[in-house]
């Protein structure tokens, strides 16, 4: 248990810190999608052995509700995600909060679909192949892509990690709630899907 804490919490950390760097840098968008995109690829490659390198709590309670996650890990990884993202936004500082710049229901509606389709992504990556180095590949260009095509409406976070420490550093915790409950909407729905796919092909 201590292994998969550890392993979170540094992978969410590595994650938010690399991308809102990014943004605290000043980078145009392709480059900050890309700084996303990557950290994730690397956090994948890096610790996937160790806790799955989930780095988001939306994938770990949809992980949860398809048993790719033990139940009495889930609260282990939500915390250490939390944190991880919380320890990296006090040293980068009032940069990276997340916030709707489209029309509110625009906004909830981009943020469940793109969630959702981050984690079916990673249920058809993971349905095909074990290998660390393939699903880093293939969540990181998925995870940069999106960032890429969505980010400049809500900030194209998928994750309420990657949204709760930046906006409780920079004062933002109103947007907190609303990224929490479409985030993991939309992995729910991956779950239940991928459920339902998986139990018709062993059918």
């Amino acid at each position: 248990m201590r292994k998969e804490f550890l392993s979170e919490f540094f992978g969410t950390f590595s994650m938010v810190f690399i991308g809102c760097l990014a943004i605290k840098m000043d980078y145009s968008g392709p480059v900050v999608s890309f700084a996303f995109g990557f950290a994730v690829f690397l956090v994948i490659l890096l610790s996937r052995r160790f806790s799955g390198a989930h780095i988001n709590p939306a994938v770990s309670i949809a992980f949860t509700i398809t048993g790719h996650l033990e139940r009495r890990l889930l609260p282990v990884y939500v915390i250490a995600q939390l944190g991880g993202g919380f320890c990296a936004a006090l040293i980068i500082g009032e940069y990276g909060a997340t916030e709707f710049s489209t029309s509110y229901s625009n906004g909830v509606i981009i943020e469940v679909i793109i969630t959702f389709l981050l984690m079916f992504g990673i249920y058809l990556t993971i349905w095909q192949t074990d290998s660390d180095a393939f699903v880093a590949m293939s969540v990181g260009s998925i995870v940069g892509l999106l960032a890429f095509y969505f980010g400049q409406y809500t900030g194209a976070s998928m994750n309420p990690a990657r949204t709760f420490g930046p906006n409780v550093v920079s004062s933002a915790i109103n947007q907190i709630p609303i990224y929490l409950i479409c985030t993991v909407i939309g992995a729910l729905i991956a779950a239940i899907l991928a459920k339902k796919v998986n139990n018709s092909y062993q059918s």
